[in-house]
């Protein structure tokens, strides 16, 4: 089905454009999860792990190791946006509208649409395959981006009505959006995952394009809902430990302190996730560059270290969990960096 098209028809109601729906994941909230990825974000972070979920409409990429070099694909594009350099194919993203003729006549999906329009009903009926595997796992959904609450008028209905059917959910948020939306999606979550990244406004400003007084802002209003009881969910902050970035004493400290000044009474976990630098395959497929590319994973040292500074920084140590792949350093024998 391509984007633009949905089971539900053009009359049924909300949509959004889906990235990805990633069922059985266990890292964004308790138990097995469904993660329903949407596109479009508010933030451009430098260190972004999913360059595709950036921009709100579809995109083509090109996976060369699927490729059996057919060419049915070469004569296709009505815009011309294909290129073909011996048995490589680029892509001109600017011409590009992602209309799918040539994903339709690729025969092993090396040419892939990524985004998918989404109708309410369908999205519902989609996840709800899953729930056998919420209902023994305690798990559920949650919704991701991109940047969720920007598209409320979806999320909130798509939430109301997973949790009438008793599944579990939660939003993954950034919190760069106007409060309303924010407000309409956190009425339907079980569960917030709300990332603060930098507590300095100019570094904040640098590394991901906006600053965070919204962002704390918002949060702070999340946190009054959820101590007065108008909204239902749990709260846990999710901090990205970035090397040269967001990954310093200072920065650690300072989120710290944010915290337990703030939000002591209402968060129940701060995770540090560790850098992955998984992402570099992404930025390529969309003609995109990565500052991060050759940036290690941090060292176990250095992931105890941080975790260390945020138990001392005010907030409660038994709430504080560090995560994610770190490397091995080489014991003298000039080996090669192993990842743990």
């Amino acid at each position: 089905m391509q984007p633009g098209r949905e089971k539900d028809g053009a009359g049924a109601g909300p949509y959004a454009t889906v990235l990805n729906i990633q069922r059985m994941s266990t890292e964004d909230g308790p138990g097995l999860r469904t993660t329903v990825f949407l596109k479009g974000c508010s933030l451009a972070c430098r260190w972004c792990h999913n360059p595709e979920a950036l921009v709100s409409k579809p995109q083509l990429v090109w996976h060369p190791w699927k490729c059996l070099n057919t060419r049915l694909c070469d004569a296709v594009c009505p815009e011309d946006a294909l290129r073909r350099i011996e048995d490589k194919i680029e892509i001109d993203h600017a011409r590009c509208t992602a209309c799918g003729e040539c994903a339709d006549q690729c025969p092993s999906t090396a040419l892939e649409i990524l985004g998918r329009r989404w109708g309410l009903r369908e999205l519902v009926g989609e996840v709800l395959k899953d729930r056998s595997y919420f209902e023994t796992s305690e798990g559920g959904v949650t919704v991701s981006g991109g940047e969720p609450a920007l598209r409320a008028r979806f999320v909130a209905p798509f939430l109301e009505r997973c949790r009438s059917l008793r599944i579990h959910t939660a939003i993954d948020t950034s919190g760069m959006c106007s409060a309303r939306s924010l407000d309409s999606v956190a009425r339907h979550a079980d569960l917030i995952l709300y990332d603060l990244k930098d507590i300095d406004s100019g570094r904040h400003a640098r590394h991901t394009g906006v600053s965070n007084e919204r962002i704390l802002s918002n949060l702070i209003s999340l946190s009054r809902g959820i101590r007065e009881g108008g909204l239902p969910g749990r709260l846990w902050i999710r901090t990205p430990l970035i090397p040269g970035a967001t990954f310093s004493d200072e920065n650690l400290a300072g989120l710290g302190a944010f915290i337990a000044r703030h939000l002591g009474d209402v968060v129940t976990r701060w995770e540090l996730c560790a850098f992955n630098n998984l992402a570099a395959d992404k930025y390529a497929r969309l003609g995109m560059t990565w500052d991060f590319e050759g940036t290690r994973l941090m060292s176990e040292e250095e992931l105890r270290h941080s975790e260390e500074i945020a138990r001392r920084s005010g907030v409660d140590p038994e709430i504080i969990l560090a995560t994610g792949r770190t490397r091995l350093e080489p014991k003298g024998d000039g080996g090669r960096d192993m990842e743990s």
